[in-house]
């Protein structure tokens, strides 16, 4: 099997990965309710002559492979969708009321199934095992942590993995694929809940009761300062107030007050540094007014940390699969002439699958603002150039079929 072979055998299943792409996009679903989406994965997968084993409360595994010993290297998709309409002008729009597709985690699906495809064509050439995660729950960051207690990695144990995120909105031609370099690309990720409880009572006596909504003034101005002056020159994190709840008239002092809000930072220890002194900063300022405070952290993820060596192979494959079509992000902006690659603000749940084994993000350009694509991930009218589906499966299978072939 050469690369162009390959490449030739992805581009034969194009329309079939259309028809794949479409129906996923019209029937989104959000978090671990995700139930069509796996039953239409599970369908496929078997048709292709695969045994799915259900994996955590909304996952599926596969493995390709195993005829010839060696190690395994994992292939992970996300399948949910977000709570919001869409807006978009595509002629397959979401028949699910307030869900979309709107960051590409049905492009992420269709070129996994289109890479077990080409896995299960190839697969006594392959020197060891292809493991397949389809994960749901990512935009929550639960599923990949589900799927980890599950044993995702186990039975047969993983030696490496790889995700790959499409982007919408990138000033670059569509298929150009953009490797992650060593180290920390995503933040971690935390959302929280202050309860702040004080004491109603009418609007014109505030005397006779503790304001809740002045505690809280108090609490968000206070959060602010832990970047000012409880973080170094160096360290960087984002502490964001989204919500407020509190009261009903305006002649009234509520009982309660709620904050909720999220945290994102590239450091682990700058991460439970934060956490502790938003804890101890809300708890102290609310009991000086004679208020409490309890603080909660929902949902979250570490920072997702990407292995240099893999980078390093990622890279040398996809420039054997693509040519000048391949970078690492490093190579992408001294071609730019930018001093310092960025990290991406956005956070990531496979960030725990690069928490256990060595891993590697690939970003994959899905829509050049320049031919309409004008819109980005989580917007309401956001489209992803299709184009794409067949060079990103084929990137899925080359990727771990090469690194197999090298490391056995």
């Amino acid at each position: 099997m050469t690369a162009e072979e390959l490449l030739q055998e992805s581009k034969e299943q194009e329309e079939e990965l259309l028809k794949i792409r479409h129906n996923l996009h019209r029937h989104p679903e959000t978090g671990f309710d995700t139930k069509e989406t796996i039953a239409y994965v599970k369908e496929k997968l078997i048709a292709m002559g695969y045994e799915p084993k259900e994996c955590g409360k909304a996952g599926l595994t596969v493995v390709a492979g195993g005829k010839k010993p060696g190690k395994v290297f994992l292939l992970r998709a996300d399948m949910d969708a977000l709570p919001m309409k869409e807006e978009a002008d595509v002629d397959f729009q979401s028949e699910n009321e307030g869900k979309m597709h709107a960051c590409g985690h049905d492009l992420h699906t269709t070129m996994l199934l289109g890479a077990a495809k080409l896995l299960k064509a190839h697969e006594d050439e392959i020197q060891g095992s292809v493991k397949l995660m389809f994960q749901s729950a990512e935009e929550i960051f639960e599923g990949s942590h589900d799927m980890i207690e599950a044993g995702v990695l186990k039975n047969p144990d993983v030696d490496a993995a790889l995700m790959i995120h499409v982007m919408a909105g990138m000033p670059m031609p569509a298929g150009t694929v953009v490797v992650s370099d060593g180290g920390v690309s995503a933040p971690g990720a935390d959302y929280f809940t202050i309860k702040i409880q004080g004491k109603g009572c009418h609007g014109s006596m505030p005397n006779n009761g503790v304001d809740p909504i002045n505690v809280a003034a108090h609490i968000i101005t206070a959060l602010q300062e832990l970047h000012a002056r409880e973080l170094s020159l160096m360290d960087e994190a984002v502490l964001t107030i989204g919500t407020i709840h509190g009261g009903a008239a305006a002649n009234v002092i509520p009982d309660t007050v709620e904050l909720g809000g999220t945290i994102r930072t590239y450091d682990e220890e700058i991460r439970s540094f934060l956490k502790t002194r938003m804890t101890e900063i809300s708890q102290g300022i609310a009991a000086s007014f004679r208020a409490t405070a309890e603080v909660s952290f929902g949902s979250g993820c570490p920072s997702l940390k990407n292995d240099p060596d893999l980078s390093a192979c990622t890279v040398q494959y996809a420039k054997e699969l693509l040519g000048q079509k391949a970078f690492t992000v490093g190579q992408l902006n001294a071609l730019s002439g930018e001093k310092k690659a960025p990290k991406s603000a956005g956070s990531e749940d496979f960030a725990y699958v690069s928490q256990e084994v060595p891993s590697i993000m690939i970003a994959l350009a899905a829509g050049n603002p320049q031919q309409g694509y004008c819109y980005p991930q989580h917007h309401p009218k956001v489209k992803f150039d299709e184009s794409v589906l067949a060079g990103g499966s084929t990137v899925y299978a080359y990727t771990a079929m090469r690194w197999l072939e090298e490391h056995n």
